[in-house]
């Protein structure tokens, strides 16, 4: 029950913003343009309290704390868009801090109250400033409305800017040195640094073997003062993967880039997996994401409840790896459609509050859906948390691959009413949209728009398939838009085991495998 709790205060956490009043002290006046204001770069580590044991949340290497003077006795912070583990918080402002004086130490402390709809924090913060080092402390004691609490810790500790350091992060060179690894040499031709849009493509030979692209070794320089993560000299996996690179400026202005290989064929073997140990489920390793993170929520729930229920039944995630029934190589993507009905039984019945509220989030059908791009939980509008496409450069031209669709025997509607007569299908399809910029995403809404900028697109017509079937499907402009090799654009194939699954209907098992599937271009 911990953990689901864990899982649905950030959830509802995430549209908050925290605003701190410091506590009251006796009046100083202190030298706070001289000694302390300004921006402060250091490490953020956030922990979670579980049965006593602190538990790792995340850490930002590089966190940027603004102070300001607030008073001649008093300063003011600033977080500005806090987050870890790839949740958004908000910022975290700590207003009117009145300091006093431990020897050559400035301290103060300060509190908060977070109110939301179904939940209260409180907020004690700490901190001193020495020698130009800011440490800081902030422990956020959360309250459901059922009483249920969950302990949060964040610690940070850095270092006073001189307010000259550069703000440039810029990846200035990226190459492949033969005299740093043989592997190298299989790099033909120059990379292409795209500034505008921070991507970085590069060109291998057609004679390069996959086990050689996973361990290419880049050479990189970057903006005078600026460090990178992952490190010039480190081995990477370029394999049909994207590599993200962080670039940290001087003042603590941060760029990302995506480096990948520019080929003509983007291969999707789901031949690798990575395990989720904290929800206990696989995602096929790379740009791969699936709905396998929102049944997390309900699913840790249940783990729980069966631990001291045995008669409760966790049900199976909707996507998982297949090791049997493959058409290439020794594995493939299995997805399947999952009934939550009785699951939601069990959590009202043994989940007491906390379960009431889970059973009251699921839906009663869930399908299992795979697809290129991140997912990220939004359970005020569950189908915003799926954020579809990569960035890409080249004209798409087929998408193909191999499927083999089962439909489940009895459909359901939203309502988890029977159906008769009605036969699931699954969906297999690929986008092309354009962008403005990186951080615009066609979501689990805003795919199916009509205004969407989708320019091309390739798809199946029917999922009827009762043994492995090969598809081969040529994209084609859509929406009255063309292609223009000046543009912007992200890529993105989706797969799931209910066409109708975004509106929670279709058939309990239902079941798609996939393996082997390419995007070709131009």
């Amino acid at each position: 029950m911990k953990k689901s709790l864990f899982y649905y205060l950030f959830v509802v956490l995430c549209a908050v913003n925290l605003f701190s009043s410091c506590s009251e002290n006796e009046s100083i006046v202190l030298p706070i343009d001289s000694d302390l204001a300004g921006k402060y770069k250091g490490k953020l580590d956030v922990s979670i309290s579980q049965g006593g044991v602190d538990i790792p949340g995340g850490t930002v290497n590089s966190q940027i704390i603004t102070v300001t003077k607030a008073g001649d006795n008093a300063v003011s912070l600033s977080i500005t868009d806090f987050s870890f583990m790839g949740i958004e918080i908000g910022d975290i402002n700590l207003n009117d801090c009145v300091l006093t004086t431990n020897g050559d130490n400035y301290e103060f402390t300060g509190t908060t109250k977070v109110e939301a709809e179904l939940l209260t924090a409180d907020v004690d913060a700490a901190g001193v400033f020495s020698n130009g080092s800011l440490n800081l402390n902030l422990d956020i004691d959360a309250t459901l409305t059922g009483g249920v609490k969950q302990a949060v810790k964040v610690t940070y500790s850095g270092t006073r800017l001189k307010g000259d350091e550069s703000s440039e992060a810029k990846i200035t060179s990226f190459i492949f040195d033969r005299e740093v690894a043989e592997v190298d040499s299989l790099v033909i031709g120059e990379t292409t640094i795209n500034e505008e849009a921070k991507t970085i493509t590069f060109m291998v030979a057609d004679t390069a073997k996959a086990e050689y692209l996973t361990a290419l070794v880049p050479t990189i320089e970057v903006s005078k003062g600026a460090t990178v993560v992952p490190a010039s000299g480190e081995a990477q996996d370029f394999n049909g993967k994207i590599v993200t690179y962080t670039v940290t400026a001087e003042d603590g202005t941060v760029a990302e880039y995506k480096v990948s290989i520019a080929s003509k064929v983007m291969s999707l073997t789901f031949e690798n997996w990575v395990y989720d140990d904290t929800s206990h489920y696989y995602t096929p390793a790379g740009f791969y994401a699936s709905t396998n993170g929102g049944s997390a929520v309900v699913y840790s729930s249940l783990e729980g409840i069966a631990s001291q229920h045995p008669e409760v039944v966790v049900p199976p995630y909707c996507v998982t790896q297949e090791t049997e029934d493959v058409k290439e190589g020794a594995t493939a993507a299995c997805l399947q459609t999952v009934s939550l009905i009785q699951a939601k039984q069990d959590l009202k019945e043994y989940g007491g509050w906390i379960g009431g509220i889970m059973a009251n989030m699921a839906p009663d059908i869930t399908a299992g859906s795979l697809f290129m791009g991140s997912f990220e939980l939004n359970a005020a509008a569950p189908l915003k948390s799926t954020k579809f496409g990569v960035m890409h450069e080249g004209k798409p031209l087929k998408f193909s691959g191999w499927y083999k669709y089962t439909p489940g025997e009895t459909f359901y509607d939203k309502d988890a009413n029977i159906v008769e007569g009605k036969v699931d299908e699954c969906d297999i399809y690929a986008v092309l949209y354009e962008v403005e910029d990186e951080s615009f995403v066609l979501d689990g809404e805003s795919i199916k728009q009509a205004d969407a900028p989708i320019v091309m697109r390739a798809g199946i017509e029917s999922g009827n398939a009762t043994d492995w079937k090969r598809f081969d499907l040529d994209f084609k402009e859509v929406n009255g838009k063309s292609y223009d090799p000046n543009k912007m654009y992200k890529i993105a194939f989706i797969c799931t085991s209910s066409k109708n699954g975004d509106v929670y209907e279709g058939a309990p098992e239902s079941k798609l495998l996939l393996d082997d599937l390419q995007i070709t271009f131009e």
